[in-house]
């Protein structure tokens, strides 16, 4: 039997299950007899022809992942065939009757937002893929909706939660639920309420986020096989010609972040933290935290106004939009950098759906703190002085700051301390010599250097990503005139002279004269770049001369 379903054609086998299946069961004798083939002695050969059958016909990898990343397309086709042969047959078995029965014209990325429902592992992987801004369109958009347009749980579901694990409370404070789920996210549901606070007496709004019941059940079974496929590519990385850790940490990331997402009561210290944090910037809001209506599956939070903030700013003139990317900048980058405190916390999730704009006040409202990071004062002081010698172009200085920022021992004299050298002096070359590079390309070097094998902390590599998903937000909101270089630049300015109290620069003393001292050497960089640029030009014309002519 096994060797027959392996015979079989991906066309084959669709027929075959379609066959094999009850013509007049209901969904759930039909799912019943999809699991019982599963769980058959012939299980896993029959799991094996589905994973391709899926991949290969149903969300076929070449339509997902775009020809310019076409090196991908194999490590993504050999992930998907791991996790479909590693879900449960209670999880797999509705999915594969789902795609049989869903029509025939069904667009790929369509049936995959359906293969990826109630599987939060594969869900959050989606979301961070959304993020390349390199994607086809029909991809990204069908991924983006991963931001808030899941809908794989009932508002009654919910509610129940609510009603268990606030109990007595429900009557202490009045507790009112709305009937409609608000919004969604991969682990999470938000629903409104209304309540009555003892210190006011009047009652207020607020919203509760609460873990779907679902997630309990299948969240240990997403983290297996997310550290299998982990332990899969760290052993098969020869085979794609990536750096050993590349693909191996992407999934080790995506476990880590599910993780922090499920841990609501880590969250909700988070909440604390930001509050007390952003208290005093003008114009930007965190959600107040509803200490007695929470529990280990509920964050209850005071209701905000707003609404998505790329929504938000395209009903804004050019001027507006502008200000609003300078605000974003200031709030999520500049704000935390720049701060006084020894370590300090940045938001690690971005997206626009977790920022919330009030045309009406002028607002910025950041929500979901789920995954968040922090940074020592000692990071944002190298992050700081990297970023200067990047613009001046200092390829020593900047190697150096990257050294300090792997927080290992690397000698320059090194193989490795070589490496990072040369890869440094060619990003540097390719820089325009006419403008001053933006933190999205230190960013860029620093994921260039993790291409060959370079290890930064979890906190840089968040931060890295914080700055790509922002850049394509400010790119939505002001286009290609968004400069977060120079916002942070008029930050450090302002507060410097208005708040001297709440900024502190995070450079040393050495740091400055060594930066002087740099930037003494600046011209003479850029001229013998352009002086390179010209010989490289004329060198080819001259050695095509011959005697005779």
């Amino acid at each position: 039997m096994d060797a027959g379903i392996r015979q079989l054609t991906p066309k084959q086998l669709r027929a075959a299950v379609a066959n094999f299946l009850p013509k007049s069961g209901s969904e759930a004798e039909r799912i019943s007899t999809i699991e019982a083939g599963l769980r058959s002695l012939a299980g896993q050969s029959l799991r094996d022809a589905m994973a391709e059958w899926i991949v290969d016909e149903i969300v076929p990898v070449k339509r997902l992942v775009p020809e310019a990343y076409e090196n991908w397309r194999a490590p993504v086709r050999e992930a998907m065939i791991f996790v479909v042969a590693h879900l449960s047959p209670a999880r797999l078995a509705p999915k594969v009757l789902e795609q049989l029965e869903l029509p025939k014209r069904t667009s790929a990325e369509a049936r995959l937002l359906r293969l990826i429902a109630k599987v939060p592992g594969l869900q959050k992987l989606g979301q961070v893929i959304a993020r390349n801004q390199h994607l086809r369109p029909a991809l990204r958009d069908a991924l983006a909706r991963l931001e808030n347009g899941i809908r794989d749980v009932k508002a009654q579901e919910i509610r129940e939660i609510i009603q268990r694990d606030l109990g007595e409370r429900v009557k202490t404070y009045d507790v009112r639920v709305e009937r409609k789920i608000l919004s969604e996210a991969s682990v999470s549901a938000v629903l409104r309420f209304t309540w009555r606070d003892p210190e006011s007496g009047r009652r207020e709004r607020g919203v509760f986020k609460v873990l779907k019941p679902h997630i309990p059940e299948y969240f240990a079974e997403d983290m297996d096989y997310l550290q299998g496929l982990a332990h899969h590519f760290a052993d098969r990385h020869h085979t794609y010609g990536f750096p050993s850790h590349l693909i191996p940490d992407t999934f080790k990331k995506v476990r880590r972040l599910l993780r922090h997402e499920v841990n609501f009561r880590r969250e909700q210290k988070t909440l604390l933290e930001a509050g007390d944090l952003y208290r005093n910037l003008r114009g930007v809001r965190v959600p107040r935290l509803i200490r007695p209506l929470c529990s280990s599956r509920i964050t209850a939070l005071t209701e905000e106004r707003g609404i998505k903030v790329t929504n938000a700013a395209a009903r804004l003139a050019v001027s507006q939009r502008r200000r609003v990317a300078e605000q974003l900048v200031e709030a999520l980058v500049a704000f935390p950098l720049l701060s006084s405190r020894e370590d300090v916390i940045f938001h690690g999730d971005p997206h626009a759906g977790n920022l919330l704009y009030d045309r009406k006040t002028g607002e910025l409202t950041i929500i979901d703190w789920a995954l968040r990071e922090r940074l020592s004062r000692e990071q944002r002081r190298h992050l700081a002085v990297l970023f200067a010698m990047v613009g001046l172009r200092d390829a020593v200085g900047t190697r150096n700051e990257v050294f300090a920022l792997t927080q290992q021992k690397i000698r320059s004299s090194s193989a490795r301390g070589r490496a990072i050298g040369d890869t440094v002096r060619h990003f540097l070359d390719e820089l325009p010599a006419t403008s001053w590079p933006s933190m999205v390309d230190v960013m860029r070097l620093l994921e260039r250097l993790a291409m060959i094998g370079v290890r930064f902390p979890a906190s840089l590599i968040m931060l890295s990503k914080v700055m790509f998903t922002l850049d394509g937000i400010l790119g939505d909101i002001a286009g290609a005139d968004n400069e977060m270089g120079a916002a942070i630049v008029r930050h450090m300015v302002k507060h410097w002279i208005t708040d001297r109290k709440a900024f502190r620069s995070p450079l040393a003393v050495k740091d400055w004269v060594t930066l002087q001292c740099s930037s003494l050497l600046y011209t003479p960089r850029l001229w013998m770049r352009w002086e390179r640029a010209i010989l490289d030009r004329l060198l080819p014309d001259v050695a095509g001369l011959t005697p005779s002519a």
